[in-house]
């Protein structure tokens, strides 16, 4: 079955590239604003089924994510000014926070889903750590202002969950919605039928 990444994320690809896994890309076009009262949970598990949906195709499989990070009651979403992202980082600092990630997996028939929480801690950032971090552009593009994935490893003091959750791509949870689908992940290969190990040699 072919796999749709309907992300225009390059850590989400580098991840299916690293699986060994062929895809192509489709980039959604969804509304990612929250609603009143909308928990972080419910956000992105929310825009990730969205963002699948708006990528299924006959004969495919399509993923769909949606990664915030949650300080507290707010929800951190990607800076959108180099001054948003100092404050954002500045907040991190010395504190705990929980990164969410949507993930949904959808055909033209059905689509599946679930979130995975990751607890990352930052050690404490010196101001001008901050401002050397942000000025790489790094920070840019990334919920809540790091990319645990490059140079913002060096801000992390403790990660307590999947770190491929921080990165926006949980892979356990991804292996999960494909055997809802009665697909597996073959190493090094494509998505194929997932297939009883007793009756393959015949059991019955």
């Amino acid at each position: 079955m072919r796999l749709v990444l309907a992300s225009g994320s390059p850590r989400r690809a580098s991840v299916l590239r690293q699986l060994g896994l062929d895809f192509e890309v489709m980039i959604p076009d969804v509304d990612e604003t929250g609603r009143l009262g909308e928990t972080p949970r419910a956000l992105a598990e929310r825009l990730a089924r969205a963002k699948a949906r708006h990528g299924a195709r006959e004969g495919a499989l399509a993923l769909g994510f949606d990664t915030l990070v949650a300080h507290g009651p707010d929800i951190l979403g990607k800076p959108g000014s180099p001054g948003e992202a100092r404050e954002m980082l500045m907040r991190l600092s010395a504190g705990e926070h929980v990164v969410f990630t949507g993930i949904a997996a959808a055909s033209v028939e059905r689509i599946e889903s679930e979130v995975v929480t990751t607890r990352v801690r930052f050690r404490r950032i010196e101001r001008w750590e901050v401002d050397a971090y942000v000025d790489t552009g790094e920070p840019m593009d990334k919920a809540g202002a790091y990319g645990i994935q490059g140079m913002g490893a060096a801000l992390v003091e403790s990660v307590e969950g999947d770190f491929f959750n921080v990165m926006g791509f949980p892979i356990q949870a991804f292996q999960r919605l494909l055997e809802r689908f009665e697909l597996r992940y073959e190493f090094g290969s494509s998505l194929g039928p997932a297939i009883d190990p007793v009756r393959s040699v015949g059991g019955d």
